[in-house]
């Protein structure tokens, strides 16, 4: 037959890049190149995506279900894993009832069909509060300031990379990451294109990154002061009355008066940056004719994430650069925007057990996950269903989290690996490989930097006995149900699109409503519940597309430069954009206190690496050594004052760990950088285990979180680092 060429979407990071795969007559992936026909990504290639066909291929990847027994792992067949699983939760409930479930959902879901299209579902039919997932690791603060400013947590402004003339880059590293919560394939090349037309990028950092080398100017920050520094800035534009605001606003005169402490002489140095370098950044963002402000993990997974994330768009809002051509704007997806509420945000419906945190989008911060394993008493977690994540490696007090798994009565994963998380549980239900599912990016769609869309079928088809990730999601949710593992979830789709569409919803061309879920299913097109689910959207989208448009174009279709559409985002009870919500003026009053605060002498972040994406990439031998290595970095004149050698010891609060240096003068003076999801052992996975690293976690401690979005505090951590004895 001889070999044959296949189109795929890169479900491996958030840029979704497109990939022409080549296959040979064993269905073996021969090769993996960028797809140069594609409009987005237009042959854009990182070295995770060129690594897709061994990743896909891993030996060490689970085939079929496993059942724990002591130490050892059984493989059995699907019936008997699901009827274990019904065994496994039913008996929770009947022991301790509803309230002693959780579920916490891993990054991966958010780049699969089935894996965001049925989070809902399963979390419904468990009915339990105790839901967590990785998004309060790592981007909830972005949520909760678009939820308190325009009344929707989902409405993320990304800049409009392409026409903008300024672009300030706050704690992101978006040419190691590829744009985190803005999908801009090729983010470094859209830099050097930015520049090259005449424009200017800053990056306000601690490292001097990859993307500060690409930049005009570095500004060095201490990790953690970030919103000081943007309300200086803020300060700055309104004392010089350098505004241009042209959209709706509510609270300016209150922003006014909370920005008149914070002048750049007073935090300078609380930030360590000058105060004429404040000025100056503020100055020049207002005389740019096009420009953006974007910050992302390293300002979320700080101590202040949330006033971080406000002021970054209130500085884009005062600078007339919000919702404008080349400043920041809202992508158009292709599918019916479903999962907004049409009511404004709130939070803090109920709260948690120990702590008594308020939920945000319907979680529970992560951090505080363990605390309810730990804790005795009723509505203890005796049960958890984890799917795609390995929160032992990625939650904060990651060796305490590691203790407490062990101590569940029953555990259930969905995940292909047997990994540091994953080991603790009772069953584990392996997904297909990443070329048996279809693919399309439903939430990833809504933060592109040019609106687009693009369709992957499987490349390959289902070995005899797999299940579908729908399946496997499908017949948890009829056992969370409790209906019992020989429960048919055929009916599941019909549900749920009825319960997506809305019975007075009409689908255009057809006269079907979802009021008659089983007609409506009869005039979609689809192989499963994603497939459905996905045609239904399409046509209740905005461009009048479907699957089969999608089908018939797999290089992608361009759907145009984004526009501005601030009036369908606003939810606001006011009708405006809110300057100065209450939940955030309050926590002014906390960072008013931070600056008179003394500072640690020296104080942890995190880093990116391009060959890197969280825990679990590290098992694919082209993607780990080299210079993708878990190192502390550390300033040389650090080491010097330090009398260190070779390794050290990095002492927190929360822990310690015995770490090799990696001396480097891109990294400011009390400063350590330690990389997240390292820390591999006791698990199956052979190259990583090779390449094991340590946990950063053990020196993050769940009680530091940002207070409005109960984000986890990865950066600006206070540690000591010393000598390793002789």
């Amino acid at each position: 037959m001889g070999e044959r060429t296949a189109y795929r979407t890169c479900p491996l990071c958030e840029t979704s890049c497109a990939l022409r795969l080549t296959l040979d007559d064993d269905d073996r992936v021969t090769s993996v190149t960028g797809d140069a026909d594609d409009p987005f990504s237009r042959g854009y290639l990182c070295p995770k995506g060129a690594s897709l066909g061994r990743l896909d291929e891993d030996p060490d990847r689970l085939t079929g279900p496993m059942i724990r027994e002591g130490s050892s792992w059984r493989p059995v067949d699907w019936d008997e894993a699901f009827a274990a699983v019904a065994r496994g939760i039913d008996g929770v409930v009947a022991e301790h009832g509803r309230e002693a479930l959780a579920l916490y959902f891993g990054n991966p879901t958010f780049h699969t069909m089935a894996g965001i299209l049925y989070r809902g579902p399963l979390g419904a039919a468990l009915g339990t509060r105790n839901i967590f997932s990785a998004s309060t690791v790592d981007q909830m603060p972005k949520h909760v300031s678009g939820g308190l400013m325009l009344g929707d947590p989902w409405a993320v402004a990304v800049p409009d990379l392409d026409r903008t003339e300024h672009l300030l880059i706050i704690g992101a590293n978006p040419a190691v990451s590829n744009g985190s919560l803005c999908v801009a394939p090729d983010f470094a090349g859209r830099l050097t294109k930015l520049r090259r037309r005449g424009g200017r990028v800053v990056v306000i950092d601690p490292r001097r990154t990859r993307t500060a080398e690409l930049a005009d100017e570095h500004v060095f920050v201490r990790p953690g002061t970030d919103p000081a520094l943007l309300f200086a800035m803020v300060h700055t534009l309104l004392q010089e009355q350098l505004t241009a605001i042209d959209v709706p606003v509510a609270g300016l005169d209150r922003l006014r008066e909370l920005a008149a402490s914070f002048t750049p002489e007073a935090v300078a140095p609380f930030c360590g940056v000058d105060a004429a370098v404040i000025r100056r950044l503020a100055r020049q963002l207002a005389a740019a004719p096009a420009a953006a402000v974007y910050a992302r993990i390293g300002t979320c997974t700080a101590e202040f994430g949330t006033l971080a994330q406000w002021l970054v768009d209130v500085l884009n809002v005062l600078t007339g650069n919000f919702d404008r051509a080349g400043g920041v704007m809202f992508a158009r997806p292709a599918t019916a925007e479903v999962h907004k509420s049409p009511e404004p945000y709130v939070s803090g419906r109920w709260h948690s057990r120990v702590r008594g945190l308020p939920e945000t989008l319907g979680e529970f911060p992560a951090a505080t996950m363990v605390d309810e394993i730990e804790q005795p008493g009723a509505g203890q977690i005796k049960g958890l269903v984890v799917v795609a994540g390995n929160p032992v490696l990625s939650t904060p007090d990651g060796a305490r989290l590691d203790r407490a798994l062990a101590g569940l009565d029953f555990m259930v994963a969905v995940d292909p690996y047997c990994n540091e998380t994953t080991r603790h549980a009772d069953v584990i239900l392996p997904p297909p490989r990443i070329l048996q599912m279809p693919h399309y990016d439903f939430l990833i769609s809504t933060i592109q930097v040019r609106n687009y869309a693009r369709y992957s079928p499987a490349v390959l088809p289902l070995a005899p006995g797999q299940r579908s990730e729908a399946e496997i999601l499908e017949r948890l949710t009829m056992i969370a149900l409790g209906l019992g593992a020989d429960a048919d979830p055929a009916g599941l789709p019909e549900q749920m699109l009825s319960a997506i569409l809305g019975a007075a919803v009409t689908i255009p061309g057809t006269p079907l409503t979802g009021a008659d879920p089983a007609a409506l299913r009869a005039a979609l097109k689809g192989d499963d519940g994603p497939d459905l689910l996905l045609d239904a959207m399409l046509k209740l989208g905005p461009y009048g597309l479907d699957r089969d448009a999608l089908l018939d174009r797999p290089h992608g279709i361009d759907l145009g430069p984004l526009e501005p559409r601030l009036a369908d985002i606003l939810r606001t009870p006011s009708g405006l954009v809110e300057l100065a919500p209450e939940p955030l003026v309050e926590d002014t009053a906390r960072l008013r206190d931070a600056l008179r605060r003394p500072r640690a002498p020296m104080v942890l972040i995190g880093r990116r690496h391009l060959r890197s994406n969280n825990s679990w990439m590290h098992n694919v031998p082209r993607l780990v050594g080299g210079s993708n290595r878990c190192t502390l970095q550390i300033h040389p004149d650090d080491v010097a004052r330090l009398g260190l050698g070779d390794r050290a010891r990095v002492s927190s609060a929360s822990g310690e760990l015995e770490v090799e240096l990696e001396p480097t003068d891109t990294i400011m003076p009390g400063v350590v950088s330690l990389p997240h999801g390292w820390g591999h052992g006791g698990t199956a996975q052979k190259v990583a285990a090779a390449h094991a690293g340590v946990n950063v976690n053990e020196l993050t401690g769940g009680g530091a979180l940002d207070v409005p979005s109960g984000n986890a505090v990865f950066n600006g951590v206070p540690v000591s680092v010393t000598p390793v004895a002789d």
